[in-house]
């Protein structure tokens, strides 16, 4: 980043911060879960994000690096948003598929690591496994950002919390509602939980709860009320953000009908929208199947702001890319 776009660094008992004004703590240097920031790291990171969307700072941290990119998912949104910031951001993207990478197969990942690090400035990946990325991550001297797995989607969540602040105007203490599956989004809602206070609800059936071991980190941070529960109407009561996502997951296709009767309380509909604030914001990560888990009413009405969080993944993505660098500056 150069001088004219960097924030102020700021000295710490640790170590120093630069580019984007990190206070201080033992920094990750990859992106794996929202937990890798801290919480000064998280609003930070949104902050500039915010900046840059408006034209107030034009970073190039990238300039003359490669970023690759490695898909073992399809996506629309995510590969889009990705190679966009990576460009804004002056460098060039790597679409890789598993084609060319099979992690642990063809090639440990031991071994992929080592060899990216010598040619890329940046590792992102959406995959399926968690464990895939953390190991890439243990061996690679290039930060590496998850761009969703089975069990996490920090980059969403990121994109998501900026939207909010731009809507409702604060990240603090928003009463969140998440209607269906317990899955690798509402995962990284209860990370952000450990960092940004807030009262976060999940209303979902007995069969598809979330991992409890991340629930139960996600309260012993002593931040957030957390409940868990399987009525939709107590989960939306007086929410400021009413979020939902697809049912079965992108790999678990084979579950959707199943899951679709387990679920079916718990679409996100007028009826159910009313039970929210008036000022309340709905939020869905996409892909939507429109008609199961959110009617066409509800996410193309006034309080939708899809778009503007599938916009948002872009800005959040490459603030999170900057930060990464400017951590090892």
């Amino acid at each position: 980043m150069t001088q004219a776009t960097a924030m102020p660094a700021r000295n710490d008992a640790h170590r120093t911060t630069h580019g984007l004004g990190m206070p201080g703590g033992v920094a990750a240097s990859h992106f794996l879960r929202i937990t890798d920031f801290t919480s000064d790291e998280v609003r930070a990171t949104i902050g500039w994000a915010i900046r840059w969307k408006s034209g107030e700072v034009a970073p190039r941290p990238l300039t003359g690096q490669v970023a690759a990119l490695i898909f073992h998912k399809p996506s629309l949104r995510t590969r889009q948003s990705f190679e966009t910031a990576v460009f804004r951001l002056g460098g060039h993207p790597m679409f890789i598929t598993d084609k060319e990478i099979q992690l642990g197969v063809r090639e440990s990942i031991h071994d992929v690591a080592n060899v990216m690090s010598r040619y890329v400035g940046v590792i992102v990946i959406r995959t399926f496994k968690q464990s895939d990325v953390d190991e890439l991550a243990r061996h690679s001297a290039v930060p590496v950002i998850n761009a969703l797995t089975d069990s996490f989607h920090p980059c969403q969540i990121m994109g998501d919390i900026m939207t909010a602040q731009e809507h409702l105007g604060r990240i603090d203490h928003l009463t969140v509602a998440f209607l269906g599956d317990g899955n690798n989004v509402f995962h990284s809602w209860a990370n952000l939980a450990a960092r940004i206070p807030m009262d976060l609800r999940l209303a979902t059936s007995p069969q598809t709860l979330p991992d409890q071991q991340v629930v139960d980190s996600a309260r012993r941070a002593g931040l957030s009320d957390i409940k868990i529960g399987h009525d939709p109407v107590d989960a939306v009561k007086g929410a400021d953000v009413v979020y939902t996502d697809v049912w079965a997951s992108m790999g678990q296709k084979e579950l959707a009908e199943a899951r679709a009767q387990l679920l079916k309380p718990f679409q996100l509909n007028a009826g159910l929208l009313r039970h929210a604030k008036p000022s309340a914001i709905v939020m869905h990560c996409l892909p939507a199947e429109r008609g199961r888990e959110i009617t066409d009413e509800v996410i193309d009405g006034p309080q939708s702001v899809v778009f503007d969080e599938a916009e948002n993944r872009l800005w959040a993505q490459g603030a999170i890319i900057a930060q990464l660098l400017a951590k090892r500056s």
